[in-house]
Order: C-alpha cells, then sequence, then structure tokens
C-alpha cells in the first residue's frame, strides 16, 4: 500500500495512541492468553480493578478487546486474531533489536 487516506491515517494514530500505555499493553499481553475478568487482570498487571476497567473501557472502544456475560461475571478477550498479530510483531520487533534477544518483556510479574 503506496499511501493512505487521511481517515485512515487518523485511524492508525488512535490505534498506536491506544497502544502507548504499558498498562493497556500489558492488559493485552494478558490477554493473548486468553480470555479473563477484571480481577485477573488487575492481578497480572499489579493494577487497581478500576484502574483495569478504565484501561478496558479505551482498548474497548478502539475495538481491541470485548466482553461477554459468563453468568455473574464479565469475561475480557481479544477482540481478534488481528489484535494478537499486532502485539506479537510489535514484541517480536523489540525483541529483535535487542542486542541479546532478552525477553524480559514478557515477564508477567506485576511491577
Amino acid at each position: 500500500m503506496a499511501t493512505i487516506s487521511a481517515e485512515q491515517a487518523r485511524q492508525l494514530a488512535e490505534l498506536f495512541t491506544a497502544l502507548s500505555d504499558p498498562s493497556r499493553v500489558r492488559i493485552i499481553a494478558a490477554l493473548v492468553e486468553g480470555e479473563t475478568n477484571v480481577g485477573a487482570l488487575a492481578a497480572i498487571v499489579g493494577i487497581s480493578e478500576s484502574a483495569v476497567s478504565h484501561q478496558l473501557r479505551t482498548l474497548r472502544q478502539m475495538r481491541l478487546v470485548r466482553a461477554h456475560r459468563q453468568g455473574r461475571r464479565v469475561v475480557y478477550s481479544l477482540d481478534d486474531a488481528h489484535v494478537a498479530d499486532i502485539f506479537q510483531r510489535s514484541l517480536d520487533h523489540i525483541l529483535h533489536d535487542s542486542p541479546d534477544g532478552d525477553s524480559s518483556a514478557l515477564d508477567r510479574t506485576p511491577q
């Protein structure tokens, strides 16, 4: 694709803006592993459930994640395989540029 429209450029910039927050990236990383609820995401990412909910709202607006009910719980998952692909390709890119191929970016320990 040689050129993109102004609207496509705006939408792509919004996508990268949505991915510009480390907490949102870590939420996506957790969801690559499978669907889960806010409480589990909070434990994985190491932020409050309220903060996770706030970040999920942004990710849902950008159609990066979706939610559905399982009984009384709301469970979140990636919207589609494209999201996992964007995440994995981006991670591969930063690991490729790492001089020692350090995979510490995959560490799921909350910080």
